[in-house]
């Protein structure tokens, strides 16, 4: 980004709000929601800042603006703080307006009335009571701001939206507290409510950063988020998608139902998922792009009417898909594509996503089975045990989605095929396992280390065991602590080879506490009686366990892996 797109300042909300500029919340962008939790902090902030001995400034967060005139912004993040504390100035309003119509001070608080809306409100006119606003909040919440809580007028509570009346209601609440904190002040509470406007202003401060355009609105979210800051550019290709259609001259009733659509997805994903969905989404059918691109890609895309709802359809098409990788336990998968995809999130890969959801537009229930399979089988080769680089391997999942798309690929092995240069090959997954070593400690990996032994064990024995069930334990046979009796291992190696998965095997829950860090001649008789055929197998094969044991053992393993996790077995 040029600096001449971008700019960023700390801001107070007297030079923010105070200086002749004004504010808009983009026409689609999300409606007020904020609750008195929400309330409740920023209040407690705010009187921090006014309260004898209180802190000399409170950092606000972010505020992200896009103008073109540096006159007139579009609040692109940072919408409930502002909309909020217009409300705080309007509750400090209607308190003194109480004043005035109490015969309290009225000249002096008249003008404080006065100051104070043209400086952080906007001006009203005498005759209309029409205000010309410093904010304007969206084409949801604008009228019910403009209308009612700006003039200080009566405030209906029927007929109206669920954000209108939380704005309503975050009205009230703040006039109740600012009346409480003016009433401590009794003999001078038109003094006590301008000092509340006035401190706050000059002690809550914001970084502020102005960019000129969506495209670089969204490469700040993308920073920041990339910084910890989650924003929401889920809100921002809303705005920008929306803003198509109202260039279009739809009718309202069709926009609004169109961003019902948008909101029930939004809901179902949770607005920070929702951006990888949408990329998983494009990339399963249109061309590859990286995170950081997606929002240039679908603008220069998605251009008008016919786009928009394309776009939308598709999304809606693939949601189920998603949910059933993202959260499968609540899917209407089968119980054996539910597995698949459960132990993909263990893992903790997400690069096959774009082919499996175009996987299951384009195959037969069985072939679409075989092809997520297949992806746990490639994902355990290359990520788990290969720990191998990612950068490139969503393209070649992306090629494979391609030719599904084009109808080059309509069963599982023509899948495959296309999905070898990320396979990894026997010779090498065996020399990779036959060396692996996971810390059990994690316990992500203390899953996959009972998941990895329970797959061996079905392998070599028929017995299914669930992986997650408490009746067993991973026993570490030299143990992760290990006496003095252990002395055929050197602490180095003790070090290196505590976690390798050659040491590890399947144990009940009860035996497993009793041996503790027992020597292996007090271990061999427990393993020996264990109801795992691999567990029973190492204390028969193995009168001593010293390092050439564990590692001939954990090659054996590897032998036996490689004909548990393959492909070629599911064409």
């Amino acid at each position: 980004m040029s600096a001449t797109n971008f700019k960023t300042e700390n801001n107070t909300y007297r030079k923010l709000i105070g200086n002749g500029l004004t504010y808009r919340i983009p026409r689609f962008q999300r409606d007020y929601s904020w609750t008195e939790e929400e309330w409740e902090d920023l209040w407690s902030d705010t009187l921090g800042t006014v309260q004898d001995g209180g802190e000399p400034a409170h950092y606000m967060g972010y505020l992200v603006l896009q103008s073109q005139d540096d006159k007139t912004f579009d609040v692109i993040d940072g919408q409930q703080r502002l909309t909020t504390l217009s409300l705080i100035v309007l509750a400090v309003l209607k308190n003194i307006q109480r004043l005035v119509d109490e015969g309290k001070n009225p000249d002096q608080n008249k003008q404080r009335l006065e100051q104070i809306r043209n400086t952080y409100v906007g001006y009203l006119d005498p005759v209309t009571l029409i205000t010309r606003s410093k904010l304007t909040l969206n084409r949801n919440n604008n009228q019910y701001f403009q209308n009612y809580l700006v003039p200080l007028g009566h405030l209906p509570v029927r007929g109206f939206r669920a954000s209108e009346h939380s704005l309503r209601k975050a009205f009230e609440w703040y006039e109740k507290r600012v009346r409480e904190h003016a009433r401590k002040h009794a003999e001078e509470e038109g003094i006590a409510l301008a000092s509340l406007v006035e401190t706050m202003s000059d002690r809550l401060f914001f970084t502020v950063i102005s960019v000129t355009d969506e495209l670089n609105a969204y490469k700040v979210f993308e920073t920041l988020n990339a910084r910890g800051v989650r924003l929401s550019s889920t809100d921002l290709l809303k705005n920008y998608l929306f803003s198509v259609l109202h260039r279009s001259d739809e009718h309202e009733t069709e926009m609004r139902v169109m961003e019902d659509r948008w909101e029930s997805m939004v809901s179902r994903l949770g607005a920070e998922s929702f951006p990888d969905f949408l990329r998983s989404h494009w990339n399963s059918r249109h061309s590859f792009v990286r995170q950081s691109e997606l929002f240039k890609t679908i603008r220069q895309k998605i251009q008008n009417r016919a786009a928009v709802f394309e776009l939308l359809r598709g999304m809606e098409e693939d949601m189920d898909t998603y949910l059933g990788l993202t959260n499968p336990e609540a899917s209407h998968w089968s119980p054996a594509l539910k597995t698949h995809a459960q132990h993909l999130r263990m893992f903790r890969v997400r690069q096959p996503f774009p082919l499996i959801l175009a996987a299951y537009r384009a195959l037969t229930p069985d072939q679409f089975a075989k092809v997520l399979r297949g992806c746990v089988v490639i994902a355990f080769r290359y990520n788990v045990i290969g720990n191998l680089p990612t950068n490139e391997q969503e393209r070649v999942y992306f090629g494979a989605a391609q030719k599904m798309n084009q109808g080059l690929a309509t069963q599982a092995l023509q899948v495959f095929e296309a999905l070898q240069e990320i396979y990894l090959k026997d010779e090498s997954f065996k020399a990779v396992f036959s060396e692996k070593t996971i810390r059990t400690t994690d316990t992500r990996n203390n899953r996959v280390v009972r998941y990895i032994l329970c797959e061996l064990e079905k392998q070599v024995s028929g017995q299914d065991w669930d992986f997650e069930s408490d009746a067993f334990n991973v026993e570490h046979v030299l143990p992760q602590n290990p006496q003095s009796n252990w002395t055929q291992f050197s602490d180095q190696e003790v070090e290196d080879m505590v976690y390798r998965i050659g040491n590890m095997a399947l144990l009940t829950k009860g035996a497993n506490k009793d041996i503790g860090n027992a020597s292996f001649a007090v271990k061999r008789p427990v393993l020996a009686a264990a109801p795992f055929v691999l567990t029973q197998k190492l204390a028969s094969d193995n009168e001593d366990w010293t390092p050439s044991r564990m590692a001939g053992r954990q090659k054996t393993l590897a032998k036996l892996a490689s004909t548990v996790w393959r492909i070629d077995q599911l064409s």
